[in-house]
């Protein structure tokens, strides 16, 4: 997961009329519901094809934890990119994949390599900042934590001007420019978190877009020419705590090698305490400038404020890479066509040890981030193998690397699929897992945007089970994991979250436990596997995405996004481009 995801929910056995659910050795049977939207046109489970149920409840405890127990041990080191432990996990992966029955996914090669550039940075203990007579100091750690924006021995910012940018969005289809054409270059951009979400009239409301994401504000204040810019965090407008800004940027940060792009030298967050105080010093209020934020007339606001920071870094240049599998598909036109599922298999590797005593667990295991979801599209893709004949189009499990770091393997595949965009009919991710009990519902990260709705829908009911919009579409997660790096070459995606209907809880309670799971363990050491993880949530939601593939896999159209969405454009252009080939 990617700063930040919680885990995923899903259900149980699944055929139209009386299902068999297996959960933990009990037989249950259940009368499925009828499709939760009646659309046109043959039901999507009248696609099944036969063998879909014996397949599905090959997918047990068993078949999940076993992947989690290997991947999230200490012999890998939290699977940082590049590291022994990152090895030992592909090679895992692509034997697990080849005692299946796959095909390597990539030229006669089950991985698919690529470069990135490690940057170590080696910020100040603290920053300080000129208000006029005053000098603010900034503790490292407590107060901000700082990254290179550059793949440079050293990143600098000069006796810059300080400038606040609102949210530091650029959306012409919003009309909206908090910039409006001022002279920011060479200064360090001041900025809130998320984008405006106060009124339904203003972007997509409560839902945040791309525009929110910490990616596209750096990238904006560099198009801008800035030499830096920081962001001021909130535990609301993140969607996670400090801490989870302290592990996650600090320590060796890897990046694909840099093009021409413009970049801005220092990539920095600060806390909302120590940004209040930096301001107050310049007679400055922050509830004031978020107040004139939320105007479309904003407009950057000197902060009379200055400040220099140089750090040095390590840079390095590594190789980590996808894994993949293939299950060529049974038509003989379908199977020019791939359906995608993914999973990413790093982590954040070690913690530096800073004088830590040895008794202190250093290593960021990812048991639920994301062995979980390894441990899925494996289940996955070994039910697969129980069919009778493979699906009509042809089947991808695709392990990436490089998610925490940005998105970075899915970004690489995205650039260079193994067939052109327009023939990647949907994508499937999996990103955490639900370790929390069997749920009446599942969210649909995403929901709304294509076609592949009905089939998730379809599916669940099956299983008894609702499919809920995303219940909290402030925290972006539709750009937060690898299904965007595909979104954007135009590949209609499922990614499921978590129900808040758990089976035999009351209401409210799945949402107590993600909560205190992101508080307490999200990209901490303490993501481990431990003998309180409950499969069963797991076990449905293996199932779901087995039965949406297969679904997916022999219908005859492909799934599309609906009329008007953000990602249609790149998928009508995929498809032009298949003219004459």
């Amino acid at each position: 997961m990617q700063p930040t995801e919680t885990a995923s929910l899903r259900s149980h056995s699944v055929l139209p009329s009386t299902i068999l659910a297996v959960v933990l050795g009990v037989l249950v049977l259940v009368s499925a519901p009828a499709p939760a939207q009646q659309d046109s046109g043959p039901s999507p489970m009248s696609f099944l094809p036969a063998g879909a149920d014996r397949a599905a409840a090959t997918i047990d405890r068993a078949t999940l934890r076993a992947p989690v127990r290997f991947l999230a041990d200490d012999l890998l080191g939290g699977r940082g990119p590049a590291t022994r432990g990152d090895r030992l996990a592909r090679l895992y992966l692509s034997t697990e994949l080849e005692s299946m029955g796959y095909q390597p996914a990539f030229d006669g090669s089950w991985q698919q390599p690529f470069d990135v550039v490690g940057i170590n940075a080696h910020p100040p203990k603290t920053w300080t900042f000129s208000a006029g007579s005053q000098d603010v100091t900034l503790d490292f750690w407590d107060d901000f934590i700082a990254a290179s924006g550059v793949q440079a021995d050293t990143s600098t910012i000069d006796d810059a001007e300080v400038v606040f940018v609102g949210y530091g969005i650029q959306a012409p289809e919003y009309d909206w420019d908090d910039f409006k054409g001022a002279d920011l270059q060479g200064k360090v951009l001041l900025m809130l978190n998320n984008d405006p979400d106060w009124s339904p009239d203003l972007f997509e409301g409560k839902t945040r877009l791309y525009y929110g994401r910490w990616t596209y504000k750096y990238e904006s204040a560099a198009r801008q020419g800035a030499a830096g810019a920081i962001i001021i965090h909130t535990t609301p407008s993140a969607g996670y705590p400090w801490q989870v800004v302290q592990t996650s940027w600090t320590g060796e940060q890897f990046e694909l090698p840099a093009g021409d792009e413009p970049r801005i030298q220092v990539a920095a967050w600060t806390t909302e305490d120590a940004t209040r105080r930096l301001l107050s010093a310049a007679g400055k209020d922050l509830d004031t400038l978020i107040e004139q934020a939320h105007h479309r007339d904003f407009q950057p606001v000197p902060l009379g404020i200055r400040t220099s920071l140089s750090m040095h870094n390590d840079i390095s240049s590594k190789r980590t890479a996808n894994v993949g599998g293939l299950l060529p598909g049974s038509d003989p036109e379908l199977a020019k066509q791939v359906v995608v599922y993914t999973a990413h298999h790093d982590h954040l590797g070690e913690a530096p040890a800073d004088g830590a005593g040895d008794d202190q667990d250093r290593i960021y295991n990812g048991a639920l981030d994301n062995g979980a979801g390894d441990a899925q599209v494996l289940a996955i893709a070994r039910a697969y193998r129980e069919l009778p004949r493979p699906p009509k189009r042809t089947t991808l499990f695709l392990f990436v690397a490089g998610e925490e770091q940005g998105l970075l393997g899915s970004k690489y595949f995205a650039q260079n699929p193994i067939v052109p965009p327009g023939r990647l009919a949907a994508n499937i991710n999996y990103d955490g897992g639900n370790i929390w009990g069997a749920a009446e519902d599942v969210t649909l990260i995403g929901a709304g945007k294509s076609t592949i709705d009905r089939v998730a829908e379809a599916v669940a009911a099956s299983q008894g089970r609702t499919v809920e919009p995303d219940q909290n579409p402030d925290k972006g997660y539709y750009y937060r994991s690898d299904q965007f790096s595909l979104a954007k070459i135009g590949v209609p995606a499922l990614y499921f979250d978590t129900g808040s209907r758990f089976v035999g809880r009351p209401e409210g309670w799945g949402q107590k436990q993600v909560d205190a799971w992101v508080q307490e363990h999200y990209h901490q050491p303490s993501d481990e596997l431990t003998d309180d993880w409950n499969f069963d949530g797991m076990i449905q939601d293996a199932q779901l995405g087995l039965l949406c593939g297969l679904i997916l896999s022999e219908q005859p159209e492909m799934p599309s996004w609906l009329p008007g969405d953000e990602f249609e454009a790149a998928r009508q252009k995929a498809l032009e481009s298949l003219n004459g080939h």
